[in-house]
């Protein structure tokens, strides 16, 4: 599964082959959950408030860049890194 960014030891991936609604995958000191793009967290725990509040505000931040890396993965196309938070 591709990285999409890293920041503050969260790393966020995104898969091409894919479910609805568009989400991300955040794991944060082996500790995972799928985040859609509302913020919500759809499955799983990072057990840090902090980092799923990092997370929020990074999905916030990078909301456009993050729908169009869905519909590239979506389409089987090469997805693009995004800016991480800091």
């Amino acid at each position: 599964m591709p990285i999409v960014s890293r920041f503050f030891g969260i790393i966020i991936r995104m898969y091409y082959d894919e479910h609805t609604p568009p989400h991300i995958h955040a794991e944060y000191q082996s500790k995972k959950a799928v985040f859609d793009f509302y913020g919500n967290i759809i499955r799983g725990n990072l057990n840090s408030r902090t980092a799923t509040k990092l997370v929020r505000e990074w999905i916030d931040i990078s909301l456009t860049d993050l729908e169009e890396d869905w519909k590239l993965a979506r389409g089987g196309k090469e997805i693009k890194k995004i800016e991480p938070l800091g």
